[in-house]
């Protein structure tokens, strides 16, 4: 299901260099070939890392997002952005992010971005020989931050509503070129223990459809890293055996900061997918070294063979200060290359 044994990836996200960080603080004071220029370079400096670290699958560090899914509210007619906050002080946590009031159709008329960011990450390197990938978030987490209304009475209203606009984004990802896709749900993950898991597998399912087997689709189940910090009760086993039902070529799930905890279930996943296994802990400012890295790679090994395992960190990089997630990619890629060198 992939070119390689033990293949290298990341989730999307790559943290931000500091100057387009003090610039997109300061937009007003630059014109639309300015910011097209800075979103370039800001693209390109993700690249370049991400090639020097020698990933097998490289994206564009969503550079041009603020977040992995708050921009794509931007490109949604029929919602009020919310202003502020609605906490502002105290420790930095999911709940300093409000909801954004629903005011009409939810509709895209433009798309929701993805496109041209994927279009973007083939200017700048369709030549190195690698996997380009592209994340869009699924529906169901999209659907988080919008607050439902009459029209839309529930959550499940709301993500019914997104459906089609994540749908539509993806079929043109793949009439685009785009030969993998991440359809991020870490929502799914989030609330699996307590809602119905055969009606998100369902959701998932229509969501990728006109995709399937005309790419590689990959999903994150992950527990959040707003802030570095989780939320929900972060375990896998409320989620299967359903969601081996996702249609779908790759699942990664989170265990480098879990410290493994549940590791066998990705031999379950290995039965039906290839699984992506997370080994590197984005919430932690240790720098695992390649021979920890090569430690968990056997472990893995021990519950999935080779031809069916990715390794990656455990969620974006976008959390994690780039002089870090530099030396972290660059002991994942080694480590994954010890023991793939004794295979």
């Amino acid at each position: 299901m992939k070119s390689r044994p033990l293949r290298t990836t990341v989730i999307g996200s790559y943290p931000f260099p500091g100057w387009l960080e003090f610039a997109t603080g300061h937009l007003d004071r630059f014109g639309s070939a300015d910011v097209a220029e800075m979103q370039d370079d800001a693209a390109m400096v993700a690249i370049q890392d991400q090639l020097a670290s020698g990933l097998d699958v490289i994206t564009d560090g969503e550079q041009t997002r603020f977040d992995f899914n708050l921009s794509f509210y931007g490109f949604i007619e029929g919602i009020a952005l919310e202003p502020a906050s609605p906490r502002r002080f105290g420790p930095p946590a999911h709940d300093q992010r409000g909801k954004h009031a629903i005011v009409g159709e939810l509709r895209a008329p433009r798309g929701l971005g993805a496109v041209e960011e994927f279009k973007r990450l083939q200017r700048l390197a369709g030549g190195c020989g690698k996997t380009l990938k592209v994340s869009v978030p699924g529906p169901f987490t999209l659907s988080g931050r919008l607050a439902p209304n009459a029209q839309y009475p529930d959550r499940y209203a709301v993500t019914e509503a997104l459906l089609p606009i994540v749908r539509q984004e993806i079929d043109d990802l793949v009439a685009a070129g785009a030969q993998e896709i991440c359809v991020d749900e870490p929502s799914m993950s989030c609330y699996g223990y307590k809602e119905d898991t055969r009606r998100f597998v369902d959701i998932f399912n229509r969501t990728v459809e006109p995709a399937r087997g005309r790419t590689r689709l990959c999903t994150h189940l992950c527990f959040g890293n707003f802030k570095g910090h989780p939320v929900g009760w972060r375990r896998y086993a409320p989620l299967f055996p359903a969601f081996l039902d996702l249609h779908c070529d790759e699942v990664h799930v989170e265990m480098a900061n879990r410290e493994y905890a549940e590791l066998e279930v990705i031999g379950e996943i290995a039965k039906r997918t290839d699984v992506a296994v997370g080994v590197i802990d984005v919430k932690s400012y240790h720098i695992e070294t390649p021979q920890q890295v090569a430690d968990a790679v056997r472990a893995c090994l021990q519950h999935a063979p080779a031809d069916r395992l990715v390794f990656a960190p455990d969620c974006g990089l976008s959390q994690t200060a780039r002089w870090a997630a530099k030396q972290k990619l660059a002991s994942m890629v080694a480590g994954v290359e010890i023991v793939r060198k004794s295979l």
